[in-house]
């Protein structure tokens, strides 16, 4: 594997976006019982990075929280935001819990974890599911398996770019944007992978202060980017496969691409959902349950088809048309493993190096 070198996320994101979002119930209804850990209360709260849920209805939690709720009369209720928002909302709770289980990309589960806002569960199914890819210690689980992309707008550009080069072109000037380090998952990506590219921090900074001339700004949301381009506001954004994949069904216009460095492979990394379950959940069992539920066959086989992702589980081996499509995407893309123990301790260093370099 390529590269060993990169960051990690010690101490907290930089800064913290105020979330006006409401708990919003996916399918049930709440109804008491009796007696149980959870204090009768047939309720489970989900805080988790954007990408899974479609404004349509129709994305793999609708479709997986609805067969949660049918299945256990548990009822699901959902919290949305950046990767980092997450994280940092559930910290400013900790002394007032009110997510059971937390869904963030790396590097942002492994904060969590460092922040001490997990406890240990192994999820029905978790010993499927490769050792990259879940804490030893049973803190966390990934339930999607996914990489990190970028998009580009085919109806206005011929073919995809191919290199991180072109992408200072005067042509892009104001029509490509990337979410925010730090703040965003896929944001803290697009550093990850410009770190392994280029070589280190300096040589990614170096280049990322160059691209800030064609750059849009500053954005929370890397789902935000997607409608963008679609529409030609953006020529290039980034973004992550499973999410521009379920997006590109409604947005024709989005195709996925990934850079590679002038005279190199285009490259990518694993950038999964993960899975934990809040240490001082007001409801725990409900939150296994639904832990055993993400990670039981029947919704992995789902993944694909409905949520255009990569199951989690390695004996889930999809074989319908977005299976086979999303081979297609990936086919000759060079996959290095980030070590995120690394990133962990020195994400914030990486991210404050960035806002210097980029003057954000």
């Amino acid at each position: 594997m390529p590269s060993k070198l990169l960051l990690r996320t010690a101490a907290a994101v930089s800064g913290s976006l105020a979330l006006a979002l409401s708990l919003t119930a996916c399918g049930g209804s709440t109804t008491a019982d009796s007696g149980g850990k959870d204090g009768g209360e047939k309720v489970v709260t989900v805080y988790s990075a954007d990408g899974l849920k479609s404004e349509k209805g129709d994305g793999w939690y609708d479709k997986v929280f609805a067969d949660f709720t049918k299945k256990t009369g548990i009822e699901v209720k959902y919290v949305e935001g950046g990767s980092g928002e997450m994280v940092q909302r559930a910290v400013r709770e900790k002394t007032n819990t009110q997510a059971d289980v937390l869904i963030t990309l790396p590097p942002f589960i492994q904060q969590a974890d460092g922040k001490g806002l997990l406890q240990a569960y192994k999820p029905q199914g978790s010993e499927k599911v490769n050792g990259a890819d879940k804490a030893a210690d049973g803190k966390w689980t990934s339930v999607v398996n996914n990489y990190f992309g970028f998009i580009y707008n085919k109806k206005e550009l011929a073919e995809a770019p191919k290199t991180w080069e072109e992408l200072l072109d005067a042509k892009y000037k104001g029509k490509l944007q990337y979410s925010t380090p730090g703040v965003a998952g896929d944001g803290t990506a697009v550093l990850i992978k410009a770190m392994h590219d280029f070589g280190g921090k300096e040589q990614a900074n170096e280049y990322l202060k160059k691209l800030q001339a064609n750059n849009v700004g500053p954005s929370s949301s890397t789902s935000k980017l997607a409608p963008k381009t679609d529409k030609g506001e953006l020529l290039v954004a980034n973004g992550d496969v499973q999410m521009n994949f379920a997006q590109s069904k409604s947005m024709p216009n989005l195709g996925i691409w990934f850079p590679a460095k002038e005279g190199g492979k285009p490259t990518s990394f694993a950038l999964p959902y993960a899975a934990g379950l809040v240490d001082k959940a007001p409801h725990t069992e409900n939150g296994k349950k639904l832990l055993d539920h993400l990670l039981s066959e029947e919704a992995q086989q789902l993944v694909s088809g409905v949520g255009g992702g990569f199951p989690a589980r390695t004996d889930v081996k999809p074989t319908d048309a977005n299976a086979v499509e999303l081979t297609k995407i990936m086919t000759g893309v060079e996959i290095f493993e980030p070590n995120w123990a690394d990133i962990d301790a020195n994400l914030t260093g990486y991210v404050d190096a960035w806002k210097s370099a980029t003057g954000s």
